[in-house]
């Protein structure tokens, strides 16, 4: 890959960073970056230091000259490292203080963990089995999460930095990016949810078995995820056209759910078959399906073999990069410094995007949130859509097609309503493109070809084009073309198979978690913001591809290096724990994985053993508890439920939730104010999201000049689809209180 011209070539970082968020830099690192940090004196760094700094050259000391060249440094916010004077002299430079709780609240002295991080995300409070304790999620995961959004919000800053001379300095918090790129319970949700909002979820954990089942057969397990009609006609035809289950009524997601019949009829009709036998039967049946692997499975598959998607490094395999750009993999590679001319800055905007114009042809969350982010930030973003395949997030507890979830997701953007699969609307859909910065799309790979609007297509008529795509196993290898959902994404990687109980192989606890689909649609537009940094020194565009799977392969590095090596995680006394708290299904987290924190642990409570944790903060409630043990000093936290986010009072110090106001919505729209806390870029931009084809008419006006008379040619002709009438009708019926009933 020498002669890969990597996007971030010429960015010189500076990572003084220790822990779990030092992976904040691997992906600037990867996408090109040279990075460096303090080197720690390890002679055999421990795998989580080989996982988080893969790529990044080391520094016995920090110079005055790596201090001045830099174009950004990161740091721990607890560490003493004075960069203000340094910002004084170089108004350009990006800097990030990185810690748990970030620096400007009262929790900012607070001990962090992973398991904290998902108990105050209230993430948690969405993983495990009803009645039983809510279930640690595997791995490292809220921090890995958080590490990717801070990776976006760097590359951002550093683009508007570049393209203004105007530096920032960013306070970011572990807990802010958790919340906003793991499975954010105000965001957009997977179409199965019909649109409500998390804040309606039950106070326990979801029953067994509970949306998106997991199924026993000859040899292990699948999962299916039967969404739309055409996947459940497939799955009806497979079994043969039972008529026990050929009513119509059972096209609606909603009925399927409710059958007592039918997931065991399914299941019968698995128990005989083999997971590879499931997997192409159903795959010709159109049948969205998995096998349930385990992560030593997944890594030793032929997809992942012929993806090079690891690579072996001092002896270990590691996952091989998260981004493909312009065709090649950009994995893990220790970039020299070197000299870049970037062009003379213009007038400070205070939105990194503004003035691109973007075509969204993303769909369900993938999609939604790469174009969300662009949006927020000021890029004029059409979202395109059409009558005959709308976005599946369109499907609604409303008849209009609109809900909270889609409100959340697609805010800020414009509704063009396109019909690409009649040459016309081709035609038009390539005049845009010529016009446009960046086209976005989360299509199964080979469909963007086949419309004719491929990068290899469209950057013939606008070499500045930038185009990102998402897919679940990516586009090439013997899994490219299956159908993917994030379910069967955590199925296939080992993800599932790892998030169950300890005593019951069964329990399966990932089933309401939507991920990776958030994380993914950052890291997508981290790759356009990286593409369009290379575009300001070169002048042209590129192409960049995410697969969901080396999403959760990199996220889970430590994992895939120790299975690589045989290890087996060593027992420990202390195992960071989920116990239950005075009140009804209330628990607290503590983790004190040090001696100083046992030691810490041990003053507060009388001992440092489970039972006797358990017995102290059974008398107590858990935010009591969470109080007592965060003042001495020990990583403590009480269990969130998304409805309680927005009204504790570190999101509120914070600011960190705003709630918005939709037109056609009688629900408020509660959403993240901005991406990461700064002060050179405004908070995110707050329009509404539109309904289908809102904006047809005025968008193709606008963008390519056509008179009103051939507007309505096109829309008779079907090429272009603007806002149905009835649609527009049953909107502001349910408004005035006429229509649609209100999300109770």
């Amino acid at each position: 890959m020498s002669g890969v011209d990597r996007p971030l070539s010429g960015i010189r970082i500076i990572d003084l960073v220790r822990g779990p968020l030092a992976a904040t830099t691997r992906y600037l690192a990867e996408l090109g970056a040279s990075v460096t940090r303090l080197d720690d004196g390890e002679t055999e760094p421990s795998l989580d230091d080989l996982t988080a700094n893969i790529g990044k050259a080391r520094a016995a000391s920090l110079t005055d000259g790596l201090l001045e060249s830099a174009d950004a440094i990161v740091f721990d916010a607890a560490g003493a490292v004075d960069v203000e004077a340094l910002r004084r002299r170089r108004p350009a430079l990006v800097t990030m203080a990185v810690s748990d709780f970030g620096t400007d609240t009262r929790f900012s002295s607070w001990k962090g963990s992973d398991l904290v991080l998902h108990a105050l995300s209230a993430e948690l409070s969405r993983s495990g089995i009803a009645g039983r304790p809510p279930l640690p999620p595997p791995g490292q995961l809220a921090y890995q999460c958080a590490a990717s959004q801070a990776a976006y919000a760097l590359t951002v800053s550093l683009y508007h930095a570049l393209r203004t001379g105007k530096g920032d300095h960013l306070d970011f918090s572990a807990l802010d990016g958790a919340v906003q790129a793991l499975d954010p319970g105000y965001g957009i949700n997977g179409s199965a949810t019909l649109g409500k909002p998390a804040h309606l979820l039950p106070r326990d954990r979801p029953p067994k078995g509970f949306q998106y089942p997991i199924l026993p057969c000859a040899d292990g397990h699948v999962r299916i995820c039967l969404l739309a009609k055409r996947q459940w006609q497939g799955m009806f035809r497979w079994m043969g056209s039972p008529a026990a289950f050929a009513s119509p009524e059972f096209e609606k997601v909603g009925v399927r759910y409710k059958s007592p019949d039918l997931i065991p009829a399914i299941a019968a009709f698995f128990a005989d078959r083999g997971r590879a036998d499931l997997e192409r039967e159903g795959q010709a049946h159109g049948v969205p399906i998995s096998a349930v692997l385990t992560l030593p499975e997944f890594m030793a598959s032929d997809h992942v073999a012929a993806r090079e998607a690891l690579i072996e490094i001092d002896g270990a395999k590691l996952p091989n990069g998260v981004v493909t750009i312009d065709g090649a993999r950009m994995g893990p590679s220790l970039v020299a410094p070197r000299a870049q001319t970037w062009p003379a800055p213009v007038a400070a905007g205070r939105r990194a995007f503004e003035g691109l114009k973007v075509l969204d042809l993303g769909v369900i969350v993938v999609g939604a949130e790469q174009g969300r982010l662009l949006a927020d930030q000021g890029a004029e973003v059409v979202k395109v859509e059409s009558r005959a395949f709308p976005d599946g997030s369109r499907q609604s507890y409303l008849s209009y097609g609109l809900s909270v979830s889609f409100a959340a997701g697609h805010r800020n953007k414009r509704g063009l309503g396109l019909n690409l699969r009649d040459p016309r609307g081709r035609a038009l859909f390539l005049e845009m493109a010529a016009k446009a910065d960046v086209i976005l799309s989360n299509f199964k790979p080979g469909v963007m070809e086949s419309l004719g609007i491929d990068h290899a297509t469209i950057s013939k008529i606008n070499p500045r084009i930038i185009m990102s795509d998402s897919s679940a196993f990516g586009a090439t290898g013997p899994w490219a073309e299956r159908m993917g959902y994030g379910p069967l994404v955590r199925a296939a990687t080992g993800l599932t198979t790892a998030w169950r109980y300890d005593d019951d192989p069964e329990s399966f606890s990932d089933s309401i978690t939507i991920y990776p689909d958030h994380v993914a649609g950052r890291i997508g537009a981290m790759a356009v913001t990286a593409l369009l940094i290379r575009r300001l020194r070169t002048g042209r565009g590129g192409s960049a591809s995410v697969a969901q799977s080396e999403v959760m392969l990199n996220h889970f590095a430590v994992d895939v290096a120790r299975a690589s090596l045989g290890r087996t995680e060593a027992a420990a006394g202390w195992r960071d724990a989920v116990f239950p708290a005075a009140g009804d299904d209330e628990w607290c987290v503590v983790s004190a994985p040090s001696e100083p924190a046992r030691r810490a642990l041990r003053a507060v409570v009388g001992g440092d053993d489970q039972a006797s944790v358990g017995a102290w903060i059974a008398a107590r409630t858990a935010d009591e508890a969470m109080h007592e043990l965060q003042a001495a000093g020990v990583a403590a936290a009480r269990m969130l439920r998304v409805s309680e986010l927005p009204d504790f009072a570190y999101f509120r110090e914070r600011d960190f939730y705003r709630v918005e106001r939709h037109p056609y919505l009688a629900e408020p729209v509660v959403a993240e104010r901005n991406h990461a806390r700064g002060a050179a870029l405004d908070d995110a931009l707050s329009a509404p999201a539109p309904l289908a084809g809102e904006h047809t008419k005025a968008l193709v006006g606008a963008w390519l000049g056509l008179s009103e008379v051939e507007v309505e040619a096109l829309v008779d002709a079907g090429v272009l689809e603007p806002l149905e009438p009835q649609i527009l009708a049953s909107a502001t019926a349910a408004i005035q209180g006429e229509g649609d009933p209100k999300v109770a």
